[in-house]
């Protein structure tokens, strides 16, 4: 430890070692609790950071805390050999989107929003994919399940947290207009 690098080695590796073996994103109070007194995680996930900028792998924020993940522009030579999890089907992905836009939502608001009914099969998916969680009860008759995301969700999709989603005004597609209308000129 010098004032160049004021974390020691050996609390660096120990801290790479905890993120590396997790299977889930690592908190920074988490990796605080294995560090020693005088230094903080912050300092050493900054360290940590910029050890791995440009490597195969980097230390990123993912979910309120930090996990590796294989460097972007590395992914797509990857993909055929690295076992991906599944693609969601269509309605999950709209499911899923309605609730981390909307939550906490219920079932039936889902509905109303998508336009068609949902699916238990598309909640069970979600929920035993860990992508979201009950919130709750609505306070109406028959006081429906309140839903909404997780931090598994932030880490599936690289949010650090909901306020990371992108806004919904970008999202939106104008419409064609009639064919051999490209608008104007």
């Amino acid at each position: 430890m010098n004032e160049e690098n004021p974390v020691p080695e050996e609390v660096l590796r120990l801290a790479e070692a905890m993120v590396f073996a997790a299977a889930a994103p690592v908190s920074l109070r988490a990796l605080g609790q294995i560090l020693p007194e005088n230094i903080e995680a912050e300092t050493v996930v900054a360290m940590l950071t910029a050890r791995y900028a440009g490597r195969g792998v980097e230390l990123v924020a993912v979910a309120e805390g930090v996990q590796f993940r294989t460097a972007p522009d590395l992914a797509p030579r990857l993909k055929n050999v690295v076992e991906v999890p599944r693609r969601l089907p269509r309605a999950a992905m709209e499911t899923l989107a309605i609730i981390a836009y909307h939550q906490p939502v219920t079932r039936t608001e889902i509905e109303e929003i998508r336009g068609a009914s949902l699916a238990q099969t598309t909640l069970d998916a979600l929920l035993e994919g860990g992508l979201i969680a009950p919130r709750g009860h609505k306070e109406t008759p028959g006081r429906p399940t309140l839903w909404g995301t997780t931090a598994g969700f932030l880490a599936q999709f690289g949010l650090t947290d909901l306020a990371s989603l992108p806004r919904r005004e970008d999202l939106l597609v104008e419409p064609p207009g009639p064919r051999g209308d490209d608008g104007p000129a």
